[in-house]
């Protein structure tokens, strides 16, 4: 066979691999969606849901932000405590708690992934947070935050 048989049969079948290769990572990309719409826009904003942000967020979990020089952390066993208070909160109102979401990216590689996402409030962005994620025996869960807070 001629080295250039062989190449055509090679490419012809890595092309026809293709939208396999690609597949899985669009699946997860979309349950990588649905994930953090449930866990964390709909858990940690809108409907305030604690047990949402339990199930989507691994235990050792942890929002990271920059202290001086040193790394400030807040685990998600602190973000849940908070959650349910200020859902028990007498102000509270679920009507007036809408908060937009966009996703700006969606990067998954093999068992793990990187998110982009961007939250508004009243037509004005307030956070841009990226979110990084694994994919355990379980499913994915988010494994760490680091964010930026927009100034109005």
């Amino acid at each position: 066979m001629s080295k250039r048989l062989i190449l055509v049969v090679v490419l012809t079948l890595l092309a026809a691999g293709l939208p396999f290769a690609f597949a899985d990572s669009d699946g997860d990309a979309a349950e990588i969606k649905a994930l953090i719409e449930k866990a964390y826009v709909h858990g940690a904003f809108n409907e305030l849901n604690p047990d949402a942000l339990e199930r989507g967020f691994h235990p050792d979990f942890a929002i990271f932000s920059a202290d001086g020089e040193a790394i400030k952390k807040y685990p998600i066993a602190d973000w849940v405590k908070r959650t349910r208070e200020r859902k028990s909160a007498d102000d509270f109102d679920p009507a007036t708690n809408v908060w937009e979401h966009h996703f700006a990216s969606v990067d998954v590689t093999g068992h793990s992934a990187s998110v982009k996402i961007e939250l508004s409030k009243d037509g004005k962005k307030v956070y841009t947070d990226y979110l990084s994620l694994l994919k355990f025996e379980s499913g994915w869960r988010i494994v760490a935050k680091v964010y930026h807070r927009h100034q109005d």
